[in-house]
């Protein structure tokens, strides 16, 4: 019998995430958070005509859904990031508990062929890290308008939570991060929200960085891991993946398309939902195992410090 999953949220992410999982055989049924309550979705999953629930809301309405599913007994997938202060974190992560080791954190990244590399690798001897994204946010979506977006909003929008993957990919590669100091650009027409951050992370014997921004003309996606034995320089938006040890230089090869990661999360959801196999990849990310990344995610939020505006037009 197919799973019967409810998506709350129709924007692109929504409408991504309810095409996959029909494509996959579920049964799925749309809402829109603006025209429904937390309290109809408690509703309708307390009569049990739904396995599953999808969260595709703007970061601030999700904690009212998560308590919804989890007092019905619902697994969840929930977008990036849970939360964007510690206080609602934790909130979040207490209300989810129930169901959390059944659940999903939509940390996509986790499901790139490049990454799953990396996470296989041995990167002890690593000293230093960069990770880097950016890209035009004018350029993203056609008939689409930054102002009109969740991303605009000083109270859960900004660079730093929209593409926070990086900051999940540091960590799951280097456990027990901590955060350093966060560097922001803002923009007078959006006070409070970030268009550029770059975000600073050490543990024992190792320190990077995270940067990213809404403002470079072309897609920059990009890691370089610095250690005694290899450099891995990686691209991921060019695919371009290469390891430089002392005595050679070797291209990986990584192919992808790009909704295949979406494809492959979905097939893990309903897994979870129906009792079957995972597929196994490094760092799932179950909700109950994703506190580091979203306790660094939530920190940087809270510790951003503006230091400049970009004059960029953003309309």
């Amino acid at each position: 019998m197919a799973a019967r999953i409810m998506v709350v949220g129709t924007g692109s992410i929504g409408r991504r995430h309810a095409e996959n999982l029909t494509h996959l055989g579920a049964k799925v049924t749309a809402v829109g958070w603006r025209t429904t309550s937390a309290d109809q979705v408690a509703d309708k999953l307390q009569t049990g005509a739904f396995e599953g629930l999808v969260i595709a809301t703007a970061t601030q309405l999700r904690l009212p859904l998560i308590e919804a599913a989890a007092a019905a007994g619902v697994p969840i997938y929930v977008e990036k990031p849970l939360a964007y202060t510690s206080v609602e974190l934790a909130a979040c992560l207490t209300a989810a508990a129930p169901i959390a080791s059944r659940s999903m954190l939509g940390f996509m990244m986790r499901y790139h062929p490049a990454f799953r590399d990396l996470a296989q690798t041995d990167l002890t001897d690593t000293y230093r890290f960069d990770f880097s994204i950016g890209h035009d946010v004018t350029q993203w979506r056609t008939n689409w308008r930054f102002s009109d977006s969740y991303a605009a909003k000083a109270q859960g929008g900004g660079v730093l939570l929209d593409l926070s993957h990086e900051i999940d990919m540091a960590a799951c590669l280097f456990p027990g991060l901590t955060l350093g100091r966060v560097d922001c650009i803002g923009h007078a027409a959006y006070p409070g929200v970030d268009m550029a951050s770059r975000v600073h992370l050490s543990a024992p014997g190792v320190s990077g960085s995270v940067s990213m921004d809404y403002l470079a003309p072309q897609l920059i996606r990009k890691a370089q891991i610095c250690g005694t034995k290899a450099t891995r320089d990686y691209d991921f938006a060019a695919q371009s993946y290469k390891v430089t040890t002392a005595n050679e230089i070797k291209n990986h090869v990584h192919p992808l398309e790009r909704n295949e990661m979406f494809l492959n999360s979905a097939r893990d959801f309903i897994a979870l939902i129906t009792g079957n196999p995972l597929q196994g990849i490094n760092h799932f990310p179950r909700l109950d195992q994703v506190g580091a990344s979203c306790n660094l995610v939530a920190q940087a939020w809270e510790q951003r410090r503006f230091n400049g505006e970009t004059t960029k037009e953003i309309p």
